[in-house]
């Protein structure tokens, strides 16, 4: 048994000092359950680095997946994030960390900028490694090769068909029409076991609201995880430059921070509000990798962080392994 997994079984505690056993299996199962859920997106270090940088990166990744691991946090793992290329998150799970990480916790993305043959072949690298899913999504039009297929949906059917039981996650954007997003998840080919949202945030709750009030209409019960971001300051230039990627309330954020709000709490914010309206699953984008568990307890919070703790201890002794 590999350590992370076996500090997770033995209930050692996870960042916080939080007690935890193993999470239940499956990414669907564990969605659709209940309460709260806070997971982190991470980034694999870009192509082109220079060997020590590269390595340093790729050590930082170590480390913090198996921290996160233990405390059976749900790690997305970037695909060629905003265009840029990246070094191929399976490749690094299968070099670099072997038996040392629960993979049942992460969830790498993978988009349709890539021939087909080599998505067919990453779905099945995936699943033999035993990671918790793939989230299938288009990728951006704008920058890099053309899509092997028009969509996310018409690559996670061709992935559904070779792959069957493997859970393949979707995506959707409320900041477009929020109602129009929400029936194309209901549409019968959607091929998604779970969806994975754009970021939102606190000053964007109006179309998380009408977008899950269209889901609740059409009976849709796929579980559907929130985008948030770590906005580590209010410099003009980078909020400009994330704002050609999703829309970033750039005016709001300036003022939070002018007013003397750390970064942590103006995402811990939107955590909270999403919270609100219902939205009570996320996951939390742009975490510095080194201190990617201790801050996402953090913008997380410690209630919620308790909430996962105590489903999985209280669950866990009781499913099969």
């Amino acid at each position: 048994m590999c350590a992370a997994a076996s500090e997770a079984r033995m209930g050692r505690p996870g960042p916080g000092g939080v007690h935890r056993s193993r999470p239940p299996e499956g990414i669907v199962e564990r969605l659709h359950e209940p309460g709260p859920l806070v997971g982190v997106e991470l980034r694999p270090p870009r192509l082109g680095l220079d060997a020590a940088r590269g390595m340093d990166v790729w050590i930082d990744m170590y480390h913090a997946l198996r921290r996160l691991a233990r405390s059976g946090t749900f790690v997305l793992l970037t695909d060629d994030a905003a265009g840029d290329p990246e070094e191929e998150s399976l490749a690094h799970l299968a070099a670099n960390l072997g038996g040392a990480a629960d993979l049942a916790t992460v969830v790498p993305f993978l988009t349709c900028k890539h021939p087909l043959a080599y998505c067919r072949l990453f779905a099945q690298r995936a699943m033999g490694l035993g990671v918790a899913g793939v989230a299938v999504v288009g990728g951006d039009h704008s920058v890099g090769p053309e899509r092997c297929v028009p969509h996310g949906k018409d690559l996670r059917a061709i992935l559904r068909r070779e792959q069957p039981g493997f859970p393949l996650g979707g995506w959707a954007n409320p900041h477009r029409d929020p109602v129009e997003q929400a029936r194309f998840v209901a549409a019968d080919d959607f091929s998604a076991d779970f969806v994975l949202t754009q970021i939102v945030s606190h000053h964007s709750l109006g179309p998380v609201e009408r977008f899950r009030a269209e889901l609740d209409r059409l009976g849709v019960d796929l579980p559907v995880v929130y985008g948030v971001f770590l906005y580590r300051s209010a410099n003009p230039g980078t909020l400009d430059y994330l704002n050609r990627y999703f829309p970033v309330p750039g005016r709001e954020i300036t003022a939070e921070f002018a007013a003397g709000t750390g970064a942590d709490e103006i995402c811990a914010r939107s955590v909270r509000r999403l919270r609100t309206v219902g939205a009570d699953k996320v996951y939390v984008s742009n975490l510095p990798i080194r201190e990617a568990a201790r801050r996402l307890g953090r913008v997380g919070g410690i209630s919620a962080e308790r909430a996962q703790g105590e489903a999985w201890e209280s669950r866990g002794s009781t499913r099969k392994r």
